[in-house]
């Protein structure tokens, strides 16, 4: 691959850029002498930052446009936040890496620094998950919870503004973007499971080998991939959609995949599952069966 030019394609967003970056580091970390340009694209949920996501935009709102460019062949890569991917591939593309994973852990960002269990009934929290929303009314069925779209950033400025009094987002773009000082508290599982995949980068390219996608899959992480595999399975199983009050996270401990999944109803439903990583999908799915089969 060496002088070779890959375009990666990738949202403008200020973290898309920042976790392009990563991938385009690792790249350049392997073959110095690689030449990356980043393509910088638009998704429907950029266009329409005050659209509700789940209701009205649907799932791979923020991966279509980019996805569409790959198969064109105007880029050759593409970066996505791996929980912003539809759990079933795209036609004639592949996830060739899962490279690296942030914190994939729920925050609570609040006005004054309360907790949740600290924040007075009738407390307006931001959200526009229907799985951060179901977790809180079982947590916490005397707070309100409010409609909350835009980058980090923007949801952050809501709660400095006082148009809300806290907000739930994903630690790994707060930390991605430096703002780890502003994380009040960082809830626990398995009451606040993640979204299956959360934190986690995938690298996208045209199935096959074309170069581009030869190079990329020397990037793959083995234990990530067992570990997002389960999750999504998980959410496959279920149905596959962003308007599943679902959550999942797994983690390598000592050797074992250790899969924790919830579904998050008029109660919630939650397993722990430990195996072998190898076994990862078929660990999602028996979590799948399980949560939707307790009475």
């Amino acid at each position: 691959m060496s002088g070779r030019n890959i375009r990666i394609g990738t949202r403008r967003s200020t973290l898309a850029l920042i976790q392009t970056n990563i991938v385009v580091e690792l790249l350049r970390n392997r073959e110095p002498r690689l030449d990356v340009e980043i393509v910088e694209l638009s998704s429907r949920g950029d266009d329409n930052p005050d659209v509700a996501l789940v209701t009205d935009l649907g799932v791979g709102a923020f991966t279509n446009t980019i996805q569409r460019a790959l198969v064109r062949g105007d880029i050759d890569l593409a970066v996505h936040s791996l929980k912003d991917l539809p759990v079933d591939p795209a036609p004639g593309l592949e996830v060739v890496a899962v490279p690296v994973r942030e914190d994939p852990h729920e925050v609570l960002i609040s006005a004054g620094g309360l907790g949740l269990q600290d924040l007075p009934k009738g407390a307006r929290i931001g959200t526009s998950s229907p799985r951060r929303s179901a977790q809180l009314r079982l947590v916490r069925a005397d707070i309100a919870t409010e409609p909350l779209r835009g980058n980090v950033e923007t949801r952050i400025r809501k709660v400095d503004e006082g148009e809300i009094d806290a907000a739930l987002l994903a630690a790994a773009g707060v930390r991605r973007l430096g703002l780890d000082d502003r994380i009040t508290q960082t809830l626990e599982i398995p009451a606040f499971l993640p979204a299956p995949g959360q934190g986690a980068l995938a690298v996208e390219a045209r199935g096959g080998n074309e170069p581009a996608a030869e190079e990329a899959r020397w990037l793959d992480d083995a234990d990530i991939r067992a570990c997002v595999s389960a999750e999504r399975e998980f959410l496959k199983a279920l149905g596959g959609g962003c308007l599943q009050p679902v959550g999942a996270l797994a983690e390598i401990q000592n050797g074992e995949l250790v899969l924790w999944a919830g579904l998050y109803t008029a109660e919630a439903r939650t397993v722990r599952l430990v195996g072998a990583p190898e076994t990862a999908e078929d660990m999602g799915r028996r979590a799948a069966a399980m949560v939707t089969t307790e009475s």
